[in-house]
């Protein structure tokens, strides 16, 4: 029987102990080379090929804010809640983006102590965008020589509610980008 490319695989031959396991991946990489050249010869081949190539972005990309945004808009329309709230710049500079991020969740702290105290519905809510955002924040320790240029989180005008997770929303997103 004549043997295609594909059915080849190369022989090591085994002089020193050392050497067992390069010859052993040394045979890996041949077989997988050559199914792989094997599965583009055949039509079935490259249509996986391609869809393996085109598959829509997963997990690995998937925004950490995720569930911050869907809390956000839960409860972006309280009526319950009526706080004034120091509100980040949404506009500042790259390097102050941790810390104006920082600023919004320190702030949700304020609105879960408004949501106690009226009872309000979205308190679930509320204390999930403070967990999820500390959970991402521990993370990443604030950079001293960063947190000296940008404003402190007092330091920004008090804005109502609604401004607040309007500006909120806009800098989680664009962190996602």
């Amino acid at each position: 029987p004549v043997q295609s490319d594909c059915d080849k695989v190369s022989p090591c031959v085994f002089q020193k102990t050392h050497l067992k396991s390069f010859c052993l991946q040394y045979q890996l990489y041949l077989l997988l080379n050559s199914h792989f050249f094997c599965l583009l010869k055949n039509g079935m081949g490259l249509i996986i090929f391609f869809l393996c190539a085109y598959v829509p972005k997963t997990e690995a990309s998937h925004c950490k804010w995720a569930e911050v945004l869907e809390d956000l808009e839960k409860i972006k329309a309280s009526k319950d809640i009526d706080v004034s709230l120091y509100t980040a710049n949404t506009d500042e500079d790259e390097e102050c983006q941790e810390p104006v991020i920082r600023c919004f969740f320190l702030e949700t702290e304020v609105i879960i102590q408004e949501c106690r105290i009226k009872n309000c519905s979205e308190t679930q809510d509320v204390l999930n965008i403070w967990k999820n955002g500390n959970a991402s924040l521990e993370n990443k320790k604030l950079n001293s020589t960063t947190s000296a240029k940008c404003k402190e989180c007092e330091e920004y005008e008090e804005k109502n509610f609604t401004e607040f997770i309007q500006g909120f929303v806009k800098v989680i997103q664009r962190d996602c980008k």
